[in-house]
Parts: structure tokens; C-alpha cells; sequence
């Protein structure tokens, strides 16, 4: 798979964005009409509007948010600061942001170098809701926290890491440096995300979505750790059956 290199700087680096493949194409355009028909657990929201989206179990061997909205949709991107150097960067205007993760204990167990991820510096994804009714446990599903996920936005499709829970019912959620390889063009920060329903969220469970030892977790730029985990991302988006 080639690199497609986004003119954008993220934490002083240019990000990379992956061709997006046949088979996660075709995934994107077949999944997004209609209804789910395996709903692990319904009624949230995107931040606001109507209780329409979903944790949908859809396509074998993931997990994925959708909502039956509008004839069928995906999700959109709010920015999430929560982490190491909260108010850093891109994050300082960040109304909700907290100090920590939901794993820093997990990154800390890791013993890499790193109190807890960095929106600013690690592309990672909001997944799972805990503390409100309804809510969502993506590792009674079989994922690992710190797994890596894909993430389908401007037709591309970027690797991040499970880095993160809601403690509301809303979904669709990544740290900026994510938002940013996404949609590098609309000055997002942490007090603006993308409001468009087109960003397409897939987790997947088991052993093999946890990053691999040469994962870079004290990387000095988001390009960097995202290309440490791309392997682990590509293996896993290759065994997906359109």
C-alpha cells in the first residue's frame, strides 16, 4: 500500500494518509445505508440530534459505529484533549478536557516511556461509553484497550490506537492529531471537530489488533507512531470481507 502525503503539519511532522483498499471501499459504501442488523447496543447520539447510532457487529471480525439516520450514516469527529499536555497545542482551547485517559494505567504498565497518550502526538479514538445509560464495554466484545483501529474519513483511511472512553452516551471522537491527517484543511482544534456523519470508526477485537513491541508510543510526532502501528493496521484491514 503507498503513502499518500498530506501537505499538513501535526506536531511539526507531515502525516501520512493511506490509500484506502478495494475491500474497506467497498465496506464503506455498502455499510452506510440502511439499518444495522447486529446492534451491540443503540441509542446514542453524535453530541446532539436525535438517539439514532449504534455499535454495530455487522462485519465479521469488528466493531463499528453507524446510525440509521438520514437513510444511513456514519459517524462525525469532536476532539478529544484528554491525556498528557491537555492544553497543549491545538488543545488549548478545549472547553472539557481531563488529565488523563481512560488508560493511562495501561500505557503506564507499558513501561515506554510515556505517562499517558497525547492527543497532540498519538492518533487515537474515542470508543465505548461508561458512567450513563446506554452505555458500551468494547472488551466485553473481545477488544483490547490500546488496540489499533482504522479509521475511513476523506477517503483514506488512517491507524490509531482504542485510547479512550465517553463518560456520556454521545460517539464519534478522536484526539486532534487524528482529526487533523483526517481533514487537514478545516482548522479543526479543540473547541471545533468535523460535523459532517461520514467518518467510519472500526475496532477489532482479539490479541491481533494489540500493537506490536516496535510500536513508537514516545514517537516526537503523530507520523511517526501512526507509521509504527500501520502493519498491525494493514494485516487487520486485510482480513475484512466486503
Amino acid at each position: 500500500m503507498k503513502y499518500s502525503l498530506a501537505a499538513l503539519t501535526v506536531a511539526a511532522s507531515v502525516a501520512s494518509a493511506y490509500n484506502l483498499p478495494d475491500n474497506l471501499s467497498k465496506i464503506y459504501n455498502n455499510h452506510k445505508s440502511g439499518a444495522c442488523s447486529n446492534k451491540l447496543a443503540s441509542g446514542f447520539t453524535d453530541g446532539s440530534g436525535p438517539k439514532t447510532f449504534e455499535y454495530c457487529g455487522d462485519i465479521k471480525g469488528a466493531v463499528f459505529i453507524h446510525s440509521s439516520g438520514n437513510g444511513g450514516q456514519y459517524a462525525n469527529m469532536d476532539i478529544d484533549c484528554d491525556g498528557a499536555n491537555r492544553s497543549g497545542g491545538k488543545c488549548a482551547n478545549d472547553p472539557t478536557g481531563q488529565g488523563q485517559t481512560a488508560f493511562q494505567s495501561e500505557i503506564q504498565a507499558l513501561n515506554v516511556g510515556i505517562d499517558d497518550l497525547d492527543s497532540n502526538l498519538h492518533p487515537y479514538v474515542v470508543f465505548g461509553n461508561e458512567g450513563r445509560s446506554p452505555s458500551f464495554d468494547p472488551r466485553k466484545h473481545g477488544m483490547e484497550p490500546l488496540s489499533v483501529m482504522a479509521v475511513v474519513c476523506n477517503n483514506q483511511v488512517f491507524y490509531g490506537v482504542w485510547g479512550d472512553t465517553n463518560g456520556e452516551t454521545s460517539v464519534g471522537e478522536a484526539s486532534i492529531s487524528l482529526a487533523d491527517m483526517c481533514f487537514p484543511n478545516e482548522h479543526l482544534d479543540g473547541n471545533s471537530g468535523h460535523d459532517q456523519k461520514d467518518v467510519l470508526y472500526i475496532g477489532f477485537p482479539g490479541k491481533a489488533a494489540v500493537p506490536s513491541s516496535s510500536t513508537k508510543w514516545n514517537a516526537g510526532n503523530a507520523k511517526a507512531f501512526e507509521d509504527s502501528i500501520k502493519a498491525v493496521g494493514d494485516k487487520l484491514v486485510a482480513g475484512l470481507k466486503a
